[in-house]
């Protein structure tokens, strides 16, 4: 997992091909005010699913993991939580992988947290089982998914 914020995102491009596309993006483009949805970059190699959720408790939220994509949650308005836990650590699991949704859910509990404001980001590898959307409220965020 890595935590940082918008300014700092050069540091990080490196780090995958699609990064610095991902960021150049977000950047250059009004996306609090934007249309929810998903907004297109490179096909199923990058793309966006702009959300405005509703948080949950930390005890009501699931952990997730993915196989083939790279998580990027970005913070545009509100405060989030996200939890994560030690992929070695999971022993809970409530929906198995499916490759159509990209995603398999556990019920144990995170056992750090971060807590984002906007212009924060996270990024979550596949082997980060993390548990986003924590908090009160409604909250605007960009979920990145970065084909690995």
């Amino acid at each position: 997992m890595i935590v940082s914020n918008l300014q700092n995102s050069q540091r990080i491009e490196g780090l995958h091909p699609m990064f610095g596309l991902l960021f150049d993006y977000v950047k250059t483009h009004d996306l609090l005010h934007a249309d929810l949805g998903r907004i297109e970059i490179d096909g199923e190699r990058l793309f966006i699913n702009n959300v405005n959720p509703e948080c949950v408790a930390p005890d009501k939220q699931v952990l997730e993991l993915h196989h083939d994509y790279i998580d990027v949650h970005i913070l545009l308005e509100g405060a989030e939580t996200i939890g994560w836990k030690a992929l070695e650590d999971l022993q809970n699991e409530v929906k198995a992988y499916s490759k159509e949704e990209e995603c398999a859910l556990y019920s144990d509990r995170p056992t750090t947290y971060v807590n984002l404001l906007p212009g924060q980001f996270v990024i979550v590898y596949p082997e980060d089982p993390h548990a986003p959307v924590i908090g009160h409220g409604k909250i605007r965020k960009l979920i990145a998914k970065v084909k690995l």
